[in-house]
């Protein structure tokens, strides 16, 4: 399973693949990267990390959901 970060970049907001120097996709709200983020992933199974403004873990998401290794609903 692939692992990926949403991370705020200077004025851009962007996903990255674990251990890759450039962005998979770029957007200018973190709103826009989450959306592209999940149009993105829908044909990858991996892990997004999705970062606050200063840095600190927000969410985690799996992607295809029924990979998600927790069990719990929501």
């Amino acid at each position: 399973m692939d692992n990926y970060h949403v991370t705020k970049d200077g004025k851009k907001w962007k996903l990255t693949k674990e251990g890759s120097q450039r962005a998979s996709k770029t957007a200018d709200t973190k709103q826009e990267i989450i959306q592209e983020t999940r149009d993105f992933m829908e044909s990858r199974i991996g892990s997004v990390k999705i970062h606050k403004t200063d840095g600190k873990i927000q969410e985690e998401r799996t992607y295809p959901r029924k990979v998600d290794p927790r069990k719990t609903k929501g």
